[in-house]
């Protein structure tokens, strides 16, 4: 594992959506400020899509400077933006701390999807992943979280640009899906999911926000605890423990059982079906036998199973199954009554899945190739 790079000094004032209300309001007052004020530009950032104070023309021009002098609207700045023939986007965002994160803007059938990081790096050790090649630097803060769906929703086709009128105007839909553990996270991410869920804030309703996890049974249970209609997506990738934890590090101070076992409590409480993510990796985890018994581990569930072959990454030495041995997984699933689908690969031309974007903006910004690469 490479050594982390090493922390900059933010260089730029603190964001907004991380400085306390409390706090915004004394700064507000201190400048004879009316309290109104605080509402006036949650507004620009949230519903007028400002990403500079000198966009919020409503408010008076000495305040739009004095507030440029004490903060960043957003803390991030756009390190890269790649977007796809499919319309799909991709931003790698350089945060204060000079790290770098990934979040993707998918759009299709009408609807806008945000897929969002909740970590710097992850900690869980996936080996087929390129988001924790590295390891875990961090958790996002709830302003960073917020930031990324602002910047993805700030894409969308606004209503007057006279652009493609089947793109959507707005985001519908969540999935915390990007870089990072989200469940490690869980108190943050749950606090930015509360303001994106508000009408003053994005307006997305809690059934159109799916988390996923890697397995984290007690999290899982807080997220139960949570009362909030959240769709869970469990990354199980494996139907037995022993080939699970060769993909699955962490599993081995988990274990299947109690993953499941805490899955079946979040339906029991939420009266949400759990989706079970899957990556097929040929030669690996993609064979009848294997279909066969997730089957045998999903029988009675209400559950659904999503598939997703495999995504390239330069480095790491794995392959996408062939397509005749695809097929046979899934008949053999639906055969035994599973319900599954295939994940549509979206901006696979601009490395859209996870991780793979920012190893190369961050390789690009020290000159050292990303870890693993060839």
């Amino acid at each position: 594992m490479s050594a982390p790079l090493p922390l900059a000094v933010p260089s730029r004032p603190p964001g907004l959506l991380d400085t306390p209300a409390d706090d915004f309001r004394d700064w507000l007052a201190e400048r004879n400020q009316p309290p109104m004020r605080a509402a006036q530009i949650r507004k620009q950032l949230f519903a007028n899509r400002a990403e500079s104070f000198d966009a919020m023309t409503d408010l008076p021009l000495a305040l739009r400077g004095e507030l440029a002098a004490s903060f960043s609207p957003f803390s991030t700045r756009v390190e890269k933006h790649l977007k796809a023939g499919d319309d799909t986007h991709k931003l790698v965002l350089r945060l204060a701390d000079d790290r770098m994160i990934e979040c993707v803007l998918i759009q299709d059938e009408g609807r806008a999807t945000a897929c969002v990081s909740t970590q710097v790096g992850c900690g869980m050790g996936c080996v087929f992943c390129a988001s924790g090649i590295n390891g875990v630097v961090r958790n996002l803060t709830v302003g960073e979280i917020l930031e990324q769906l602002l910047r993805l929703r700030n894409l969308t086709r606004r209503e007057d640009d006279g652009g493609r009128p089947d793109l959507p105007t707005r985001l519908s839909h969540i999935v915390v899906m990007g870089m990072g553990e989200p469940l490690a996270n869980l108190d943050n991410l749950l606090e930015a999911l509360e303001v994106a869920g508000d009408p003053k804030g994005l307006g997305i309703g809690a059934r159109h926000v799916t988390i996923s996890t890697v397995g984290l049974p007690a999290k899982i249970k807080r997220l139960a605890e949570a009362g909030k209609q959240y769709s869970l997506a469990v990354s199980l990738h494996a139907p037995n423990d022993a080939l699970r934890t060769r993909i699955v590090p962490t599993n081995d101070k988990t274990g299947i059982r109690a993953i499941l076992e805490a899955a079946d409590e979040f339906f029991d409480k939420t009266g949400r079906q759990v989706t079970y993510e899957y990556v097929v990796l040929g030669g690996l985890n993609d064979r009848a036998d294997h279909a066969r018994e997730l089957a045998r581990l999903l029988t009675g569930r209400k559950a659904h199973v999503n598939l997703i072959p495999w995504n390239d990454v330069d480095g790491l030495p794995y392959r996408r199954p062939k397509d005749g041995d695809l097929t046979n997984f899934i008949d053999t699933l639906r055969r035994s009554g599973v319900s599954v689908k295939v994940r549509k690969r979206k901006g696979s031309e601009i490395d859209a899945a996870c991780g793979q974007l920012r190893r190369q903006a961050e390789a690009a910004a020290t000159g050292v190739a990303p870890a693993g690469s060839a």
